[in-house]
Protein backbone atom coordinates (compact mmCIF):
# COMPACT_ATOMS: atom_id res chain seq x y z
CA UNK A 1 0.00 0.00 0.00
CA UNK A 2 2.80 2.43 0.84
CA UNK A 3 4.39 1.90 -2.57
CA UNK A 4 1.04 2.65 -4.26
CA UNK A 5 0.62 5.81 -2.17
CA UNK A 6 4.10 6.92 -3.13
CA UNK A 7 3.40 6.35 -6.85
CA UNK A 8 -0.11 7.86 -6.95
CA UNK A 9 -0.34 11.01 -9.04
CA UNK A 10 -3.23 12.61 -10.89
CA UNK A 11 -3.11 11.39 -14.48
CA UNK A 12 -5.02 13.50 -17.00
CA UNK A 13 -3.65 12.05 -20.25
CA UNK A 14 -4.61 8.56 -21.34
CA UNK A 15 -3.88 6.22 -24.23
CA UNK A 16 -6.95 5.42 -26.35
CA UNK A 17 -7.03 1.70 -25.51
CA UNK A 18 -10.17 0.65 -23.63
CA UNK A 19 -10.16 -0.70 -20.10
CA UNK A 20 -10.93 -4.42 -20.47
CA UNK A 21 -14.18 -5.71 -18.92
CA UNK A 22 -12.37 -7.86 -16.35
CA UNK A 23 -10.53 -4.81 -15.08
CA UNK A 24 -13.75 -2.77 -14.99
CA UNK A 25 -15.26 -5.56 -12.89
CA UNK A 26 -12.38 -5.30 -10.41
CA UNK A 27 -12.81 -1.53 -10.20
CA UNK A 28 -16.53 -1.97 -9.54
CA UNK A 29 -15.72 -4.48 -6.81
CA UNK A 30 -13.35 -1.95 -5.21
CA UNK A 31 -16.15 0.64 -5.23
CA UNK A 32 -18.64 -1.74 -3.67
CA UNK A 33 -16.17 -2.70 -0.92
CA UNK A 34 -15.79 0.92 0.19
CA UNK A 35 -16.69 1.49 3.82
CA UNK A 36 -19.48 3.88 4.68
CA UNK A 37 -20.81 5.42 7.85
CA UNK A 38 -23.14 3.08 9.71
CA UNK A 39 -23.00 0.73 6.71
CA UNK A 40 -25.62 2.87 4.90
CA UNK A 41 -23.85 2.70 1.51
CA UNK A 42 -25.61 5.78 0.11
CA UNK A 43 -23.26 5.85 -2.88
CA UNK A 44 -24.26 4.91 -6.40
CA UNK A 45 -21.93 4.64 -9.38
CA UNK A 46 -22.38 5.13 -13.10
CA UNK A 47 -19.62 3.45 -15.12
CA UNK A 48 -19.24 5.23 -18.46
CA UNK A 49 -17.26 4.02 -21.48
CA UNK A 50 -19.43 5.48 -24.24
CA UNK A 51 -17.28 8.01 -26.17
CA UNK A 52 -20.13 10.47 -26.70
CA UNK A 53 -21.08 10.44 -23.02
CA UNK A 54 -17.44 10.87 -22.01
CA UNK A 55 -17.23 13.92 -24.28
CA UNK A 56 -20.39 15.36 -22.68
CA UNK A 57 -19.16 14.61 -19.16
CA UNK A 58 -15.91 16.43 -19.96
CA UNK A 59 -18.02 19.60 -20.27
CA UNK A 60 -19.82 19.10 -16.95
CA UNK A 61 -18.11 22.02 -15.26
CA UNK A 62 -16.46 25.22 -16.36
CA UNK A 63 -12.88 24.17 -15.57
CA UNK A 64 -11.00 21.00 -14.70
CA UNK A 65 -13.04 18.23 -16.31
CA UNK A 66 -11.80 18.39 -19.91
CA UNK A 67 -9.45 15.41 -19.40
CA UNK A 68 -12.47 13.09 -19.15
CA UNK A 69 -12.97 13.47 -22.91
CA UNK A 70 -9.86 11.36 -23.57
CA UNK A 71 -10.32 8.86 -20.76
CA UNK A 72 -11.54 5.46 -21.96
CA UNK A 73 -13.50 5.06 -18.72
CA UNK A 74 -15.13 7.34 -16.19
CA UNK A 75 -16.96 6.57 -12.99
CA UNK A 76 -19.55 9.05 -11.81
CA UNK A 77 -19.69 8.87 -8.02
CA UNK A 78 -23.04 9.99 -6.69
CA UNK A 79 -25.33 9.32 -3.75
CA UNK A 80 -28.91 9.12 -2.63
CA UNK A 81 -28.76 11.99 -0.14
CA UNK A 82 -31.87 10.75 1.68
CA UNK A 83 -29.96 7.68 2.89
CA UNK A 84 -27.21 9.39 4.87
CA UNK A 85 -26.14 12.79 6.14
CA UNK A 86 -22.48 11.91 5.51
CA UNK A 87 -22.80 10.84 1.88
CA UNK A 88 -20.03 13.28 0.87
CA UNK A 89 -17.51 11.45 3.04
CA UNK A 90 -18.77 8.04 1.93
CA UNK A 91 -18.49 8.99 -1.75
CA UNK A 92 -15.02 10.46 -1.20
CA UNK A 93 -13.81 7.23 0.38
CA UNK A 94 -15.16 5.18 -2.54
CA UNK A 95 -13.56 7.56 -5.06
CA UNK A 96 -10.07 7.32 -3.58
CA UNK A 97 -10.36 3.55 -3.21
CA UNK A 98 -11.16 3.14 -6.90
CA UNK A 99 -8.23 5.40 -7.76
CA UNK A 100 -5.88 3.27 -5.68
CA UNK A 101 -7.35 0.07 -7.17
CA UNK A 102 -6.83 1.52 -10.66
CA UNK A 103 -3.19 2.29 -9.85
CA UNK A 104 -2.67 -1.24 -8.53
CA UNK A 105 -3.96 -2.53 -11.89
CA UNK A 106 -1.52 -0.39 -13.91
CA UNK A 107 -4.00 2.39 -14.69
CA UNK A 108 -3.93 6.11 -14.09
CA UNK A 109 -6.79 8.22 -12.80
CA UNK A 110 -7.85 11.69 -11.84
CA UNK A 111 -10.74 13.01 -9.76
CA UNK A 112 -12.89 15.88 -11.07
CA UNK A 113 -14.92 17.51 -8.29
CA UNK A 114 -18.55 18.15 -9.30
CA UNK A 115 -20.35 18.96 -6.05
CA UNK A 116 -20.70 22.72 -5.63
CA UNK A 117 -19.27 23.44 -9.09
CA UNK A 118 -20.91 25.37 -11.93
CA UNK A 119 -21.68 23.97 -15.36
CA UNK A 120 -22.48 27.44 -16.68
CA UNK A 121 -24.11 30.65 -15.47
CA UNK A 122 -27.53 28.99 -15.29
CA UNK A 123 -26.91 25.53 -13.86
CA UNK A 124 -24.66 23.46 -11.64
CA UNK A 125 -22.43 20.60 -12.74
CA UNK A 126 -24.62 18.27 -10.69
CA UNK A 127 -27.78 19.39 -12.50
CA UNK A 128 -26.07 18.91 -15.86
CA UNK A 129 -24.90 15.38 -14.97
CA UNK A 130 -28.20 14.44 -13.34
CA UNK A 131 -30.03 15.33 -16.57
CA UNK A 132 -27.39 13.78 -18.87
CA UNK A 133 -27.37 10.43 -17.05
CA UNK A 134 -31.00 10.32 -15.94
CA UNK A 135 -30.19 10.36 -12.23
CA UNK A 136 -33.06 10.66 -9.74
CA UNK A 137 -33.67 14.14 -8.34
CA UNK A 138 -32.53 13.23 -4.79
CA UNK A 139 -29.12 12.10 -6.08
CA UNK A 140 -26.14 14.37 -5.64
CA UNK A 141 -22.95 14.02 -7.68
CA UNK A 142 -19.69 14.15 -5.76
CA UNK A 143 -17.16 13.64 -8.55
CA UNK A 144 -16.17 11.92 -11.75
CA UNK A 145 -13.05 9.74 -11.78
CA UNK A 146 -11.42 9.41 -15.20
CA UNK A 147 -9.48 6.16 -15.63
CA UNK A 148 -7.23 4.67 -18.30
CA UNK A 149 -3.73 3.67 -19.33
CA UNK A 150 -1.44 6.63 -18.60
CA UNK A 151 -0.15 8.58 -21.58
CA UNK A 152 2.02 10.65 -19.25
CA UNK A 153 4.54 9.77 -16.61
CA UNK A 154 4.78 11.66 -13.35
CA UNK A 155 7.46 11.04 -10.81
CA UNK A 156 6.45 10.44 -7.19
CA UNK A 157 6.54 13.43 -4.88
CA UNK A 158 9.88 13.16 -3.02
CA UNK A 159 9.57 12.43 0.70
CA UNK A 160 11.43 15.63 1.55
CA UNK A 161 8.70 17.65 -0.23
CA UNK A 162 5.90 16.24 1.97
CA UNK A 163 4.36 18.79 4.34
CA UNK A 164 5.47 17.28 7.63
CA UNK A 165 4.86 20.65 9.29
CA UNK A 166 1.12 19.90 8.98
CA UNK A 167 1.47 16.98 11.42
CA UNK A 168 1.38 17.53 15.17
CA UNK A 169 1.73 14.95 17.91
CA UNK A 170 -0.76 14.74 20.78
CA UNK A 171 -1.66 18.46 20.67
CA UNK A 172 -1.66 21.16 18.05
CA UNK A 173 0.53 23.56 20.02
Amino acid sequence: MMELLRKRRSIRAFTPEPVVPETVDLLVEALLRAPSSRGKNPWEFVVVDDRELLEQLSRAKEHGSQFIKNAPLAIVVCADTAQSDVWVEDCSIAAILVQMAALSLGLGSCWAQMRKRRHDADSSAEEYIRKLLGLPEQFAVECIVGIGRPAEEKKPVPADKLQYDKVKRNRYS
